[in-house]
């Protein structure tokens, strides 16, 4: 009896040691585009044509090479198995296996069902790990339960050791692990931005995108944007032509902001990477390579290589060291519900409308657009917790649960009370000023508090300082704000205050 295997849409993962331990001639891969896998949140469009494409891409690639795949495209299972037990069970009719085989999930909500099936199917249920990730969960787990304060900064200098990535003779290349402080040049007008990576659309791609359209009407994101990679080999393009043309800057300016430039340096990988098309190795390392044949600066190669190595791994080991409960954190009692306009993206602040329109109709925004625009003024407005993760889970095109959760709930929000995070990444229009040029075409000025014209994130940031005063001057990092903010006269705090609520009850408008 042959063996199955059962494959996710993120597991596109040719060099796994499941398919290669796999017989061609007699076993089974099933892969199906379900219902309940496509609609568990509002997914983007384009997030969907993605995967659905490399799923069928990647069957089709099995297929080549002499494997059985059992391929469900959504208009198959959309009526007579929505979810992977319907799908599963009626498989498991069709055929006699003598095994299951799994490859590690990304999430709670599919490791539950896993574990389900492991105790409910009449047959044996093996489980592989993950190769989407650099380190095993049970390594992730272990270092995070060895540690009383398990910073990432503590985890990214373990981390290089144990790669060896940027390492020299034991030591960190340039003498430090961290080069942060020189990525945050803010935007130069004068900067010419190369052409981002685009793929041309494959027959296979355009029949989902046409699927998509039909079946997927009012969920956001615009097709005719859809030029991304299906394939492993377009994406290992996609990777050099990044470190090619762009990846010299990302260094300096990743921190950047600026109006109508929604890609700048960054290498737009991440959506690769987590489906298994690219491993976070492979591309750590051509990082790597690209810096010690002098093609970049040492700041660019350590600032993409914590991105991936650093706070990809960390935050996917963090979310399984935390469990599912983290899930229904709210350190602050966060409850206001979202603006329609995170839906549409009619907002008259221009660093907002810049970032959350690209994030509805592209898919994308970059990390300080997700943290520090739109995560920042969500912290600020008390915006309800639940429904902000859920909306940066539906809207980005690389957001799984595992790496969107802690992102969103820790580090954006600081939902957790500080396990991920220091402090709250909070900050008023000022830091949005200098770090980009959207300030010039909006309606609202960074240098006012209070006003018709003022920035809103101004008298939002001081009431958010007012409100938490008590806990925030325990804080190193945040008590010098709640000292200015109480050297403020009274006047000056009430009218602060005033403004401030009239923005919160009037949130819709802004």
């Amino acid at each position: 009896m042959p063996t199955l295997l059962l494959l996710l849409g993120d597991q596109l993962d040719i060099n796994h040691p499941a398919l290669q331990q796999l017989d061609k001639a007699n076993d089974h891969i099933l892969m199906a585009e379900l219902v309940e896998e496509a609609s568990y949140v509002p997914h983007n469009k384009l997030k969907i044509a993605l995967i659905f494409s490399a799923m069928r891409h990647f069957a089709s690639k099995l297929k080549e090479q002499g494997f059985c795949v059992h391929y469900y495209d959504y208009l198959q299972t959309k009526d007579r198995w929505p979810d992977f037990s319907a799908l599963l069970h009626h498989q498991l009719r069709q055929q006699h296996y003598k095994a299951l085989w799994l490859i590690e999930p990304g999430e709670h909500r599919l490791q539950h069902q896993f574990n389900t099936w492991q105790q409910s199917l009449p047959l044996p249920v093996r489980e592989f790990a993950s190769h989407n990730f650099i380190f095993s969960r049970q390594q992730m787990l272990s270092w995070f339960s060895s540690h009383k304060q398990p910073r990432m900064e503590h985890y990214y200098q373990w981390a290089r050791q144990q790669t060896g990535l940027l390492m020299s003779n034991r030591r960190p290349e340039g003498g430090k692990y961290n080069f942060d402080k020189q990525n945050r040049k803010p935007w130069a007008q004068e900067l010419d931005i190369p052409p981002s990576h685009s793929t041309p659309l494959t027959s296979i791609t355009q029949q989902v995108v046409d699927l998509i359209e039909r079946e997927f009407p009012q969920n956001p994101g615009v097709l005719q944007h859809f030029n991304f990679a299906v394939t492993r080999e377009q994406a290992l393009s996609a990777l050099k032509d990044f470190i090619r043309t762009k990846l010299d800057q990302f260094g300096d300016y990743q921190d950047a902001l600026a109006d109508n430039q929604p890609h700048l340096f960054h290498s737009i990988l991440s959506p690769y990477i987590n489906i298994g098309l690219l491993s976070p190795m492979e591309v750590c390392q051509g990082v790597e390579q690209a810096y010690k044949q002098g093609q970049i600066p040492l700041n660019a190669a350590e600032g993409f290589i914590r991105q991936v190595l650093g706070w990809r791994e960390y935050v996917r080991g963090l979310y399984w060291y935390k469990g599912a409960e983290y899930a229904d954190l709210n350190h602050f009692n966060a409850r206001q519900p979202l603006p329609q306009w995170f839906w549409h993206g009619k907002v008259q602040m221009r660093c907002l409308q810049q970032a959350i329109d690209q994030s509805l109709h592209q898919a994308y925004a970059h990390h300080i657009q997700r943290l520090m625009v739109i995560g920042n003024f969500s912290l600020l407005a008390g915006l309800d917790v639940k429904a902000i993760c859920e909306w940066y889970l539906a809207v980005y095109i690389d957001a799984f649960e595992w790496v969107e959760l802690p992102n969103t709930l820790g580090m954006a929000l600081y939902a957790d009370g500080g396990f991920l995070a220091s402090k709250p990444y909070a900050a008023s229009g000022n830091y949005l000023n200098k770090m980009g040029n959207h300030c010039q075409f909006c309606p609202y000025s960074p240098k006012l508090s209070t006003g018709p014209k003022a920035c809103p994130y101004n008298a939002l940031y001081w009431h958010f300082i007012d409100m938490h005063q008590q806990a925030f001057s325990k804080n190193p990092r945040m008590s010098l704000m709640v000292s200015q903010w109480q050297k403020k006269t009274a006047i000056e705090q009430t009218v602060i205050r005033e403004w401030a609520e009239k923005l919160l009850a009037n949130l819709e408008n802004l």
